[in-house]
């Protein structure tokens, strides 16, 4: 064991505490998080394509709750109006890699629940300026459209009025309730956020469709399994330097051996005054 007290020293005892912290991160919160994102975003795929294949359903069914609690991408249909007046729009998104919104409305059932729907996408004026929009088509409207969650909001992103609209930059729900003025039914997604309805393409009132996610689980497999294997690796390569260490030590302990033991047998040189005694006698 004495061969090991080096690995007390302060330079030694900071290497392990920082190999061991690397290692804990990488199996406690690293490597969980990459491999969530990965259960995440094949959850999300499996919804969109369970969506795909499935047909319509009534939009009240999913706000009774009888559709399921995963509801986000499901397809529905809706009948009612469109609420005059009710145009919002969100900022910084794009068309086809061009500064662009969202054009918000809201949708007023049969039953009389107000839903928010997002109509879709407009290219920007000049990049910095929404266009003319047009209003909703009025009177009696069957949409056909799919369920998303709310996106929340940003703290310091406050809605404001530009250009004659309504602005804010993301679509949620209780937000886009306060903006208008209008009580909003929020459907239930399965989440905490609550949802609303994205028209799909040729739908009254509809303008270019936000795209589907492209159905790609991405690298979060392979990340996750990269930072479990920094957590092993971390250890060992520890353990790779230890051994080092030791065989450096032992090696020089080697060398120096044959030294010492000709210093010992090699007799000592007369002195001179035992010279003199053997040279003049006494």
């Amino acid at each position: 064991m004495r061969k090991l007290t080096f690995l007390l020293r302060p330079s030694w005892l900071i290497l392990a505490v920082i190999v061991a912290a690397f290692a804990y991160l990488c199996f406690t919160v690293l490597a969980p998080w990459q491999l969530g994102k990965n259960d995440s975003t094949e959850h999300r795929n499996q919804l969109i394509a369970d969506s795909v294949r499935a047909d319509p359903v009534a939009v009240t069914e999913v706000l009774d709750g009888d559709s399921g609690t995963h509801t986000e991408w499901r397809k529905v249909t809706a009948t009612g109006t469109f609420v005059p007046e009710s145009t919002v729009l969100v900022r910084l998104r794009h068309v086809d890699g061009a500064p662009g919104y969202a054009v918000l409305a809201a949708f007023r059932l049969d039953d009389g629940r107000t839903l928010l729907v997002d109509r879709g996408l407009v290219a920007s004026v000049d990049g910095t300026r929404p266009p003319a929009i047009a209003d909703p088509p009025p009177g009696q409207q069957r949409i056909e459209a799919r369920v998303r969650a709310s996106e929340g909001v940003v703290p310091d992103k406050a809605p404001s009025t530009q250009d004659g609209f309504r602005q804010v930059y993301t679509v949620d729900t209780t937000q886009e309730s306060t903006v208008l003025g209008t009580p909003l039914t929020p459907l239930p997604t399965g989440t905490d956020k609550g949802g609303y309805l994205q028209l799909a393409e040729g739908q009254p009132g509809a303008f270019k469709p936000t795209p589907l996610p492209q159905l790609d689980a991405g690298p979060y497999l392979s990340y996750g399994l990269q930072w479990l294997a920094f957590g092993l690796m971390a250890p060992l390569g520890l353990g790779y330097f230890v051994v080092a260490e030791l065989r450096a030590r032992r090696r020089d302990r080697a060398q120096s051996a044959p030294t010492e033991s000709t210093s010992t047998s090699t007799p000592a040189a007369p002195s001179t005054e035992a010279r003199l005694a053997d040279r003049y006698g006494r």
